[in-house]
């Protein structure tokens, strides 16, 4: 068994085959941490592996295809998996939390047509299982507001929130999820107007949380940013540099918690061959001040 990945190397799963968990989440449950991530590869959209170690990963399921059951939601949404040419969407960004109070694994995503950026909607998926088949409910606008890049956070009280991208990236929005996690709530945040920030990836420790995020270059890498708040719903601060100025050739994709030590879990992005692109997981650090930092690591060792 392995004991270390090399960072921005190719990654294989227990069976030998190239880890396709991309823009991805990780959720903890029971014995296993559960990996899901983007797989674009024939008619997959979401992929999830396991792993008793956050290092040797078992492939699981691709638990949303083109091919998956679909359900009618509360909320009216359009319930297709792929466009009527045949053609695949986009699904990207996918994150997956727990429901205690339903007994489902909901899975929050980004949705697009596959063709441009114009539908700019989120979409939801439930599941009995963490890793079965996904039953997708569709995609929608929350209030009518564009979400691009997005991610979820569950708090101590078990209040989750879904965070995305709006207006056209300009913006952050944070919306309070219903009790059941299948509906926005409220719409508790509007952050960072006009600075152009993506790929949002959040973390608490102790009373104080931070978002991570990046600026809208494409495929590109660019400088990570940091936000610091004593609230989700209250008032964050401005924004903050951590790494260096491409973040280490990557982008957020989530932060993760192991033994007290929190992880940054991030893609490195291959534009010219995305099923190429890489992982990488630094560990953050604190100063004493409680501002983050985190420095290149050329293994992953948890």
């Amino acid at each position: 068994m392995q004991k270390e990945l090399q960072n921005g190397a190719i990654w294989l799963d227990t069976n030998g085959n190239v880890i396709h968990a991309h823009g991805g989440y990780i959720l903890e449950w029971k014995d296993f941490y559960y990996w899901y991530g983007e797989n674009r590869l024939g008619d997959n959209y979401i992929s999830c592996y396991r792993s008793h170690d956050l290092i040797n990963w078992e492939f699981r399921n691709n638990v949303l295809t083109t091919r998956s059951a679909t359900k009618i939601h509360r909320v009216r949404t359009d319930l297709k998996l792929s466009n009527e040419d045949g053609s695949k969407v986009n699904i990207e960004r996918p994150k997956v939390l727990y429901n205690e109070k339903t007994g489902k694994f909901v899975m929050w995503m980004h949705m697009e047509n596959g063709k441009d950026y114009s539908a700019a909607a989120c979409a939801i998926a439930i599941c009995d299982t963490p890793d079965g088949n996904f039953t997708y409910l569709g995609s929608f606008r929350p209030y009518g507001y564009m979400s691009r890049d997005c991610t979820l956070f569950k708090d101590v009280d078990n209040t989750a929130y879904f965070v995305s991208a709006a207006r056209d990236n300009a913006d952050l929005h944070i919306y309070r999820l219903s009790e059941d996690y299948l509906n926005v709530d409220a719409l508790v945040n509007r952050l960072w107007q006009g600075e152009y920030r993506e790929a949002p990836a959040i973390m608490r420790k102790g009373g104080t949380y931070y978002m991570f995020s990046s600026y809208c270059t494409g495929w590109d890498p660019n400088q990570c940013k940091f936000a610091v708040s004593d609230s989700m719903e209250g008032r964050w601060s401005i924004l903050h540099k951590i790494g260096d100025s491409t973040t280490y050739q990557t982008q957020p994709a989530f932060i993760f918690k192991k033994s007290g030590q929190y992880y940054y879990f991030a893609d490195r992005w291959n534009g010219k061959d995305y099923h190429d692109s890489r992982y990488v997981v630094l560990p953050i650090h604190f100063k004493s001040s409680g501002r983050p930092y985190m420095d290149y690591e050329e293994y992953f060792r948890p």
